[in-house]
């Protein structure tokens, strides 16, 4: 069914609004990996080992980071996808005006507190000195990117939260596409242009995102979109701020205790050398996209379960769940017997080093044997954060990293004298995720979260949802405008 702008998910076929929303976003995905894998191949085959480390180790920084802004905009999917599925226009309003205040603040914010940070950070996980100085200026390059890319994702989740996940995928695209193309233009010297090796990818990436975030703005308001951003005006914001808060302090604390816990992990892999580091960094190329359908499921699922509960459908919730898990489950399956069967093959993609894809092969046999645990994991915390209550899904993931994995990581990798006791201590973690988000979820109590919201009082009395976004407009920008 649709709505005036998006779909309606209240009603329908669960199973084929599962698919149908999430198809756009794994597709979405798929693409920017698949950018996200050449930029390896770059790094990996043509600068060597050495640039390949310096890009790991950078990684949970850039994510811890990025992890803030993803909370927050987690709190808007959540936001937006409840007041869509109450028809609150004036709440939608809100929770735009809040979220412009709130991304804006944060992305400047930590973007300085990045640039100065980065070199500390980096001895302190105990980075190689042969890796360090190319991963800080690779690093504070990489970190000017941030504000456009907070933009960009409260896009993409403001979007999916008026249950449209078509848009975003336009915008996605020509992101990859500009990235992809300067990459080894920059990275090469390529064109007359200067040759900057390693860093000339994070350039790119600059450069990509800040003509996306461009190009999206202007599009959502030549659009007439509800969702367009600008100067804060709907009345008495400071309640949707708060609530904006509430809801995605929790989840970014949840983000940042996944990339800080990376960002542990990490260290402790560095202490076995520069060739479990990479070897680290290649497998984990493979977990992006074994985790893929199970994040884009979980996403969709989040926006499902909040446009559902915002219009007091909660025996659908149900079967959002039942449906959820089936699919998620099912893919992950055969993802994982692919990645346990074939690990020298798809590590050879990114890296030839006969020892790195040794250990990075014994990372995908016993870690890949657990993404199905994982899979499901993200659906039942889809539930959840969907109906608000991003603190326990935080307390989960406090739980699981720093009470088990980061814990089991070093004690396992000290007493077996190998690497290999990390990569164990990860899959056991998934277990742990798995069995206490199941059991918040089947407790029932996740709904407490929208009774308590559903119990504050309305600002003004809801308004009707505005225009519509023109279905064939958003095609008109897909060449020149992108999220990423």
């Amino acid at each position: 069914m649709t709505a005036k702008f998006g779909t309606d998910l209240t009603t329908g076929s669960i199973p084929r609004h599962i698919v149908t929303f999430s198809l756009p976003m794994l597709i979405g995905s798929l693409v920017q990996t698949g950018s996200s894998f050449i930029n390896a191949i770059w790094v990996g085959q043509f600068l060597g080992t050495g640039a390949l480390a310096a890009v790991t180790v950078s990684f949970p920084i850039v994510f811890t980071l990025f992890g803030i802004g993803m909370g927050m905009t987690l709190a808007t999917n959540v936001l937006v996808s409840q007041s869509v599925g109450a028809k609150r226009g004036d709440e939608l309003r809100r929770a735009v005006d809040s979220t412009t205040v709130i991304v804006v603040g944060l992305g400047t914010l930590l973007t300085l507190l990045g640039e100065y940070f980065a070199p500390h950070i980096l001895r302190a996980m105990d980075t190689p000195a042969n890796v360090l100085d190319v991963a800080v200026g690779y690093l504070r390059i990489f970190l000017l990117s941030m504000p456009f890319t907070f933009g960009l994702m409260a896009m993409r989740s403001m979007y999916q939260g008026l249950g449209d996940s078509k848009t975003s995928l336009y915008f996605l695209f020509a992101a990859v596409v500009i990235a992809t193309v300067l990459d080894p233009i920059l990275i090469f010297g390529w064109l007359g242009m200067p040759r900057l090796g390693l860093i000339g990818t994070a350039w790119a990436t600059l450069f990509a995102q800040a003509a996306v975030f461009i190009a999206a703005v202007a599009y959502m308001h030549i659009s007439k979109s509800p969702i367009a951003p600008g100067w804060p005006r709907a009345p008495n914001l400071g309640p949707m701020i708060w609530r904006t808060l509430r809801i995605g302090a929790p989840a970014s604390v949840q983000q940042c205790m996944v990339s800080l816990g990376m960002l542990v992990v990490t260290g402790v892999v560095n202490g076995f050398g520069e060739l479990s580091t990479a070897a680290f960094g290649a497998a984990s190329r493979i977990d992006q996209i074994a985790f893929m359908p199970a994040i884009n499921f979980g996403m969709a699922i989040s926006t499902l379960a909040g446009q559902n509960l915002g219009a007091g459908h909660e025996g659908r919730v149900r079967q959002i769940f039942k449906w959820g898990c089936a699919f998620s489950g099912a893919i992950t399956l055969v993802i994982s017997a692919l990645v346990v069967l074939f690990p020298e093959a798809l590590l050879r993609i990114f890296i030839q080093e006969p020892t790195v894809v040794e250990l990075g092969s014994s990372y995908l046999r016993i870690v890949g044997a657990c993404y199905v645990v994982s899979g499901i994991t993200f659906v039942s915390n889809g539930i959840i954060n969907g109906s608000g209550a991003t603190l326990v899904t935080t307390l989960i993931s406090m739980v699981t990293l720093w009470a088990v994995r980061v814990p089991l990581a070093y004690t396992l990798s000290h007493q077996m004298n190998s690497v290999k006791g990390i990569w164990y201590a990860i899959g056991l973690s998934f277990f742990v995720s798995l069995s206490a988000s199941m059991a918040y979820y089947f407790s029932g109590k996740w709904k407490k979260a929208l009774n308590k919201k559903n119990a504050e009082p309305q600002a003004e009395p809801a308004a009707p949802l505005v225009a519509p976004v023109a279905p064939e407009a958003a095609g008109v920008l897909a060449k020149k405008a992108g999220e990423g």
